[in-house]
């Protein structure tokens, strides 16, 4: 037992020691916060850097269009599982920051993202110079043109 004529507890370097540990944390807290905001701001909209990853989009191009030639030539029974895949494999290229390119006929022809390989001749005015037919899907990654569609083009003759 301490006798009351001791010296008393030196309560000021305690507080002195806890204000200095609340200032710490009160650091720590606020960089913490920071992070996180950061971090949710990123999430929220991906930096327009970020490029497509062109081998993979390549690839699952090539699973697609392997999927559609035999959806074209399976049997009735097998069709629709190949069409299914066929759409999984174009939402994948989609969702990796690509496009197949498959205009549809009497979309105008773009010499961006196609390549004419044949022309049919048409008399009439509003269908020159547009799709006739595909005759091959391309694919594009971000805004470059990695596989231009074959299309077959209307003109005038």
């Amino acid at each position: 037992m301490t006798s009351p004529e001791g010296p008393a507890p030196d309560r000021t370097a305690g507080l002195e020691q806890l204000r200095e540990q609340l200032s710490d944390l009160a650091l720590v807290v606020a960089r913490q916060t920071r992070t996180i905001e950061r971090l949710v701001d990123a999430a929220k909209s991906p930096p327009a850097t970020a490029a497509a990853d062109v081998p993979l989009l390549v690839d699952l191009f090539a699973l697609y269009t392997d999927a559609a030639t035999c959806a074209v030539s399976a049997s009735e029974a097998d069709r629709p599982a190949f069409e299914l895949l066929r759409a999984g494999l174009e939402r994948l290229i989609v969702g990796r920051g690509g496009a197949v390119v498959a205009p549809p006929p009497g979309a105008d022809f773009d010499a961006r993202t196609m390549e004419a390989v044949d022309v049919r001749p048409v008399t009439d005015t509003a269908a020159d110079r547009t799709v006739a037919e595909v005759l091959r899907p391309g694919l594009v990654a971000g805004e470059r043109s990695v596989r231009p569609a074959a299309v077959v083009v209307s003109r005038i003759s």
